[in-house]
């Protein structure tokens, strides 16, 4: 016995797990039809391991176990190819084995076809037997190997019945922790955001209260004056960080899905970002859709895209921004164009990454794209960039479903 074919053959039943088992309504019922196709009145599904084998299906007797030198199937197993004898007795290879002499059994007629996994691993075989000479034709030989086949389908699909089972299993305790895990990290941020805000409002105010102070004093040069504006400026962008990161916390969790209308969505948005962008900036393209999302959450995408368009503008070059919207094979897909600086194909993806800044000439901390895409993920959706012909960039994302 090839070592190597040992243990694949032990380790492919090992995940099978049918050798302890009770007898499977299928596999009985292919025992019988093989028998009854053979005409004889015993068949088997013997499966082998490295010392044993184990009839787990059988009609016309109990099923039992033998040792593996004891069995007649090792044949079948160790060649790999099917094997027919009209009577046993006069057969070399079965002449003095217990199932024919009669310690174990008195088979005479014995025809055993092998069942090969997908990998080719042999891990045991179907048999038809009978303590009767007789003759296995050609047709009734095909018929046994069709269901040897069948048999094999019948454990491999519980197989992958047990694998996609432990998946999902897999999966919702993925997703359970996931919803821990966020649940956690909002209410981090959330003291995370409260106990840096107190300082940074206390430091807001002292530096306030000092350029006062300094300013009645006579006390306050020019020099002293940038010192105190650029140390207030930092204190309030390190603010608006804090704030951010906290939103990016908090959003991507389910979302509310219900219909929004996307043209009341895009015109909250610029009402939000009133004096930034102006209506004569912005060009929506037809009527936008009503779409199944959050409001809220598609709001803030939106908004940040907007403001995204006029943030990096080609200097001398009004940003031109266009609203579209579009149907695709399962939901919508909703653009926003804008003439500014565009993206290299090589920055694309990591400006979605939380706190990536491609010019830090430009206002902002890197969160806007990290929350929009959170926010699109929860939708079950994708969100991306491409250039826009003529100079500048499409960011774009895709809703699935409709109302």
């Amino acid at each position: 016995m090839n070592a190597v074919d040992s243990r694949s053959r032990v380790a492919t039943l090992e995940r099978y797990q049918v050798l302890d088992q009770p007898p499977r309504r299928e596999l009985v019922a292919l025992v019988e039809l093989a028998a009854r196709v053979s005409g004889v009145p015993m068949a088997t599904i013997n499966l082998i391991t490295d010392v044993e084998q184990h009839q787990v299906a059988t009609v016309g007797f109990d099923g039992a176990v033998c040792s593996y030198d004891d069995a007649m199937c090792t044949v079948v197993v160790e060649g790999g190819e099917a094997v027919a004898t009209d009577d046993a007795r006069s057969d070399d290879r079965f002449r003095a084995n217990p199932f024919v002499t009669g310690p174990l059994g008195n088979v005479r007629f014995y025809a055993s076809h092998p069942l090969t996994t997908p990998d080719g691993v042999t891990v045991g075989t179907l048999c038809v037997f009978d303590d009767e000479p007789r003759h296995l034709g050609a047709e009734d030989a095909g018929m046994l190997s069709t269901l040897a086949g069948r048999v094999m389908d019948v454990l491999e699909l519980e197989l992958r019945t047990r694998q996609l089972e432990t998946a999902l299993d897999q999966l919702q305790e993925a997703n359970h922790q996931l919803e821990t895990s966020n649940d956690r990290l909002a209410a981090f941020a959330g003291q995370v955001s409260h106990d840096l805000k107190n300082p940074l409002t206390a430091l807001g105010m002292s530096l306030g209260l000092l350029e006062e102070e300094l300013e009645d004093s006579g006390a306050l040069d020019d020099a002293l004056a940038l010192l105190l504006k650029r140390a207030a400026s930092g204190a309030t962008r390190m603010e608006t960080m804090i704030g951010d990161l906290l939103e990016f916390a908090r959003i991507g969790g389910s979302p509310n899905l219900q219909p929004v209308d996307l043209a009341i969505v895009v015109a909250d948005a610029m009402a939000d970002l009133d004096g930034e962008v102006v209506p004569a900036m912005v060009t929506v393209k037809k009527d936008l859709p009503v779409v199944l999302g959050d409001q809220t959450q598609l709001r803030l995408v939106l908004q940040n895209l907007l403001g995204n368009a006029v943030k990096f503008v080609v200097p001398g070059v009004g940003p031109e921004i266009i609203v579209a919207a579009s149907e695709t094979a399962d939901g919508w897909r909703v653009e926003v164009a804008d003439r500014g600086r565009g993206v290299a194909e090589v920055d694309r993806e990591r400006v979605f990454e939380p706190l990536a800044r491609l010019d830090k000439r430009v206002p902002g901390n890197g969160i806007g794209l990290a929350t929009c895409r959170r926010i699109v993920s929860a939708h079950g959706g994708t969100i991306g960039l491409d250039p826009r012909p003529g100079g500048g960039t499409v960011a774009w994302f895709e809703l699935p479903g409709r109302v």
